[in-house]
């Protein structure tokens, strides 16, 4: 079975409440094995991503995963994070760098993601299932692709138990890089991230912060639409639903869909999942 999963950030307004709920209701009929909630970096909004988890698990019954983030957190921070995320009954955890705040000076007790999981172990030994973040496509900040997978592979050894990939539109790019870490000996599992398509300009502005790929033939496909919304919905479904299939097929352990805390463009792309014979029993 292929493992689906969801990814939410944390509301600050009443209305990104309101968003956020009828999301949960409409994706959870897809029986996710877990959801993860993003972490706000920096005073008060440390607070919305255990408010977040708490109402998930409460709520709506889902197995949530709280992200914790290096940049702008103490380790006096951290410690009381994860005492809360004991205290909750949340046995999974997903470890990041992330990127320093806007305004804050510092960076915080913990320089890289694997310096952030080694503490998760030494505080709370074995009791979380960590998973950090990888990027088949090089990270952007990463000197060069060699020293990327040393990056990596360092997440690994500190103790997480399996990473999520940052999105991207090329399958090619995915299995290089799981069979680049294979070679390394690494072998946790690699679970895909996966970016429904329902605002183009929105699209290019994430991959142009955090260096993912949007291929030059997409690109033009879906400028060729402009403003026509249903007909960019509706490509772009069939698109990442055919990027998930050569993935499924090819043997990734699962699927992790950054929602953006919207559920329709992550349905339509199960939708056609669900249509696919070949395929249905995976899911």
């Amino acid at each position: 079975m292929t493992a689906i999963s969801f990814e939410f950030f944390p509301p600050k307004t009443d209305e990104q409440r309101e968003a956020l709920e009828k999301s949960v209701r409409l994706l959870k009929t897809a029986d996710p094995e877990y959801v993860s909630m993003t972490f706000g970096a920096g005073g008060s909004t440390l607070s919305h991503t255990v408010e977040a988890v708490r109402g998930l698990r409460a709520d709506h019954g889902l197995d949530a995963a709280p992200h914790l983030s290096c940049m702008g957190g103490s380790r006096a921070e951290i410690r009381a994070l994860l005492e809360d995320y004991l205290a909750l009954g949340v046995g999974r955890i997903v470890a990041l760098r992330g990127d320093l705040p806007s305004g804050m000076a510092s960076v915080g007790d913990f320089r890289y993601a694997s310096d952030l999981v080694a503490f998760i172990r030494s505080e709370t030994g074995d009791h979380f299932h960590i998973e950090v973040a990888c990027y088949p496509e090089v990270h952007p900040q990463a000197n060069d692709a060699h020293a990327d997978l040393a990056h990596f592979k360092r997440k690994i050894e500190a103790g997480a138990n399996g990473a999520i990939t940052q999105y991207f539109y090329n399958a090619d790019g995915y299995f290089r890089f799981v069979d680049a870490i294979r070679a390394l000996g690494v072998d946790v599992p690699v679970v895909p991230g996966i970016m429904p398509i329902a605002n183009f300009s929105q699209l290019r502005r994430f991959s142009d912060l955090c260096g993912a790929e949007i291929p030059r033939w997409l690109a033009k496909r879906l400028s060729a639409f402009g403003d026509d919304a249903t007909a960019i919905r509706d490509f772009s479904a069939d698109v990442v639903a055919d990027l998930c299939r050569r993935l499924i097929e090819g043997g990734a352990p699962g699927l992790h869909f950054y929602t953006l805390n919207r559920a329709r463009p992550t349905l339509a792309i199960l939708e056609r999942l669900g249509q696919d014979n070949a395929l249905s029993r995976h899911l």
